[in-house]
């Protein structure tokens, strides 16, 4: 599926669908180049589910954790990594226990894909704004945004 996202109240108002079908475990894996608006895309969703104030990208602490929201999130960028297995060195799996993971450049941790919960959007620059690609697992056929 495709959904054209031509200004900030767009990317705004499709964050907050997707905030309104989140459920505990699920993965919302974004990929695009730089500036695409992953991180964005990510306060959007954020804010929708009830976050006050900043929303810091996680590009240098890698891990962001929002454990006030319901569902709690952790929203995670891997552009750093340079092998998947620093993933595991982290400890992502404890800080995922009952959350939902906000992935940017999940490609540079191995993927989400193959998790019948991730929902994956690719961002794209397009003439007028972005564009964003949408690809649901098994979980997400009945909640796609």
């Amino acid at each position: 599926m495709k959904r054209e996202l031509p200004d900030l109240a767009a990317m705004d108002a499709f964050g907050t669908v997707i905030a309104s079908r989140l459920q505990s475990g699920d993965v919302i894996a974004l990929t695009g180049g730089l500036g695409a608006g992953k991180t964005t895309l990510s306060r959007a969703i954020l804010r929708a589910l009830g976050h006050e104030g900043e929303v810091p990208s996680p590009t240098f602490t890698i891990i962001e954790t929002y454990d006030e929201l319901d569902p709690p999130v952790v929203h995670a960028d891997f552009y750093r990594l340079e092998d998947p297995d620093e993933m595991r060195q982290l400890g992502l799996d404890d800080y995922r226990e009952g959350a939902v993971l906000i992935a940017e450049w999940p490609e540079q941790a191995g993927g989400f894909a193959h998790e019948p919960s991730c929902l994956s959007i690719r961002l794209e620059t397009a003439k007028r704004g972005r564009l964003a690609v949408v690809e649901g697992g098994p979980a997400w056929l009945e909640r796609m945004p």
